[in-house]
């Protein structure tokens, strides 16, 4: 079965002339779904394509691993402040979690940061509630990690759907009233109502997680962050087994560019990148919180057959064809939302092409 994306899937996220190694001319090729392949509850199937020629940038555990990135507080929750030093570009994809500063976070837009970007705001949410001082020996002013990517479509839906007013969307904020450093989202706008829906994802996300592995997973020295429950060892010994069961399948083709989960027979989530190189880069991570995902639903509903390549097909197509909303990032880039009857498609893109799309669920 082939289906044809209503962009090209091959143009590259050139930002700059310093990222031009990863351009690509866009193409007409059509793209093939592979799978499924299932592991319990976990269903996947491959997006295979024509990949964007040139070096994958630089993950952003990658750049934070080599101090080639830093992550910093702001004051205000919902904004983070990052800057690229070193000499690649790097990629951010939305939902990836920064652990450490006044509160662990989520980041809410993929981003493509140029070599030596100077500093950028990156809106953010916040995925520990109530702390706001430095937790053990980590910096309180900047995050030293990014292993975590948020395992919830309807944190992500809540994070990235368009606001039902007219807010301001990424990288701007309103200079906060401070309260001793903390600068609370504002009762009644739209961040706070996100973020107010994000610590709820997270509760449940922690319980849900509790009932299927038989122990708690919130950590004694923040009961509330997310990172830390993702890292709790019963819960990593619980995830071992789907990757080791779907990762190599991920890996078996040099022209998958993206995959599309579901979780008891129900189409989930899919993500697809301008490589293959970079899809690589980010398979292991997204195969995580997949996981991790699957887990926090398993048994919730009678054993389900996997969706059909006809329904995949469906699920990206109706997302490309749902209403369009488009606003400014930074670095030259832009967001466009798509909301379909049944799923909505965010993605970001350049002048020359795009860098990531997520296709979530409804």
């Amino acid at each position: 079965m082939r289906w044809s994306l209503l962009a090209a899937l091959s143009a590259s996220p050139l930002v700059l002339s310093a990222l031009a190694a990863f351009a690509a001319a866009p193409s007409s090729d059509p793209v093939r779904i592979s799978g499924p392949v299932t592991h319990e509850n976990l269903t996947v199937f491959f997006i295979h394509g024509t990949s964007a020629p040139g070096k994958a940038p630089l993950t952003l555990e990658e750049a934070l691993a080599k101090r080639a990135v830093e992550v910093r507080e702001t004051g205000n929750v919902n904004q983070l402040e990052i800057e690229n030093s070193g000499n690649e570009p790097v990629f951010i994809q939305a939902g990836d979690i920064v652990k450490g500063g006044q509160q662990d976070r989520t980041l809410m837009v993929s981003l493509l940061l140029p070599p030596k970007s100077g500093r950028i705001p990156i809106a953010s949410f916040c995925v520990e509630q109530g702390r706001w001082s430095a937790r053990g020996k980590e910096d309180v002013k900047t995050f030293a990690s990014s292993s975590g990517h948020v395992p919830s479509r309807d944190m992500k839906i809540a994070m990235q759907a368009p606001p039902k007013a007219a807010d301001p969307v990424t990288n701007t904020a309103a200079s906060p009233s401070q309260r001793g450093g903390y600068a609370a989202p504002r009762a009644g706008d739209d961040t706070s109502k996100k973020q107010r829906a994000v610590w709820d994802g997270v509760t449940r996300l922690q319980k849900n997680l509790a009932d299927k592995v038989g122990a708690p997973v919130a950590a004694p020295e923040s009961a509330s962050s997310l990172q830390l429950a993702l890292e709790n060892k019963k819960l990593v010994t619980e995830q071992k087994s789907y990757v080791e069961a779907l990762r190599k399948a991920g890996e078996a083709s040099d022209d998958v560019i993206g995959y599309v989960f579901a979780i008891n027979g129900q189409i989930s989530s899919g993500d697809v990148y301008p490589s293959n190189a970079l899809f690589r880069k980010m398979w292991a991570k997204l195969l995580n919180a997949g996981a991790t995902e699957a887990i926090g639903h398993r048994n919730d509903t009678p054993a389900a057959p996997a969706p059909t390549t006809e329904a995949v097909n469906g699920f990206l197509a109706g997302a490309e064809q749902g209403v369009k909303d488009e606003r400014p990032l930074t670095a030259g880039l832009r967001q466009e939302t798509r909301e379909g009857e049944k799923a909505y498609l965010f993605e970001t893109a350049g002048a020359k092409g795009f860098v990531h799309r997520n296709y979530l669920a409804k």
